[in-house]
């Protein structure tokens, strides 16, 4: 069934907000925010939403076109007998959560997207390089999206809205160039407190990005090679268990990080329920949240954007969130910012704080 496209559309309006406590949810500093307006979607032949009028549909994204099909013919590789060993296996189902739940969901999109929490900035680097090994572009560039994504939610400025198609959504969008995205306006306004930082400047503008990835495929296939001429005491032992935890290790783990990140962008817009009714299309997915490690309790982000908890409900577990709270405990995270009471105790989503944009 053809999900129903919302007929509200969200614009920008600068303004400052009041100054607030540090860790309470209408808490950011120096902060531009969205306030809705109405206005209705653009509609393509068929019922479902246009394509992003910044999409330029000839201008193909061939890096990540290559970059993408070519992890996806690697990890292939797991199927070789050759390649496999249990630590392999081991290696990428960890990876799952240290790549892909600190440095995309912790820090990527809690942290550096929603600013939800603070830490230590020796800390928020070393999370983000975690990001960055998951090959999602550079932190600015997952931002950007990210909080076009927010402001845009399901209508035709969306980045990534399944109500395209679902493979639009799911991945499709990132073989196609959009001037809102990769534009040096969309920095300086979606990216501005990002790349305020030298170190993400680095990372972006001269794709050190890239060459993190690089070492980190080499790093997991020397640590293998050394183990394994070690074990074995033959250089044929080696090179086939770091080959093991390249393949598993690094290209299985980053094809199932894609994945998982991609369903939040698809799946929680097309399937699962709704507790609040925030005028777009995201829904609470079990699936993806299980998988995802909390980030499937999409409709409850939407509503509380700012939120460091996904999680709703006693039963809407958020690996993610208890790992906040962990680094809270140990006293590596503070101002984290918590569900919004009003918006618990069933006030609508319109009184719940807007989300941030740039600081």
């Amino acid at each position: 069934m053809q999900p129903q496209v919302s007929s509200t559309q969200r614009t920008t309006t600068p303004r400052k907000t009041r100054p607030s406590r540090p860790g309470s949810p209408g808490h950011v500093a120096n902060s531009v925010v969205i306030t809705p307006t109405t206005h209705a979607p653009t509609i393509a032949v068929g019922g479902a939403l246009a394509r992003p009028a910044t999409v330029t549909l000839g201008r193909v994204m061939w890096p990540y076109v290559i970059g993408v099909g070519s992890y996806h013919l690697l990890a292939l590789l797991a199927f070789v007998p050759w390649c496999f060993s249990w630590t392999g296996v081991a290696s990428a189902l960890l990876g799952l959560y240290v790549f892909g739940t600190l440095g995309i969901n912790l820090c990527f999109h809690r942290l550096l997207t929603h600013r939800s929490f603070e830490c230590p900035r020796w800390l928020e680097h070393g999370l983000s390089l975690l990001g960055v090994c998951c090959m999602q572009d550079s932190p600015a560039r997952w931002v950007i999206a990210h909080r076009i994504h927010h402001q845009h939610s399901d209508e035709q400025p969306d980045p990534h809205s399944p109500l395209v198609n679902f493979l639009w959504g799911h991945m499709g969008w990132l073989f196609f160039e959009n001037h809102a995205t990769t534009s040096v306006g969309a920095c300086d306004r979606y990216a501005r407190d990002i790349l305020r930082d030298p170190f993400y400047r680095r990372l972006d503008r001269k794709m050190f990005w890239l060459w993190v990835n690089v070492i980190q495929a080499g790093l997991f296939y020397l640590a293998g090679f050394a183990i394994g001429s070690l074990w074995t005491r033959t250089l044929i032992g080696g090179m086939q268990f770091g080959t093991s935890l390249l393949v598993w290790g690094v290209f299985v783990r980053t094809v199932a990080v894609w994945h998982i990140t991609w369903s939040v962008n698809s799946l929680t817009h097309i399937f699962g329920y709704r507790t609040y009714e925030t005028g777009e299309n995201s829904r609470n997915n079990w699936f993806v949240a299980l998988i995802s490690n909390g980030e499937g309790w999409h409709n409850n982000h939407h509503a509380d954007q700012r939120s460091a908890a996904h999680g709703h409900q006693w039963w809407e577990i958020d690996i993610t969130y208890l790992t906040i709270r962990m680094l809270m405990l140990v006293g590596l995270a503070h101002n984290c910012v918590r569900p919004n009471e009003r918006l618990l105790d069933g006030a609508s989503v319109s009184t719940a704080p807007a989300d941030l944009v740039v600081d």
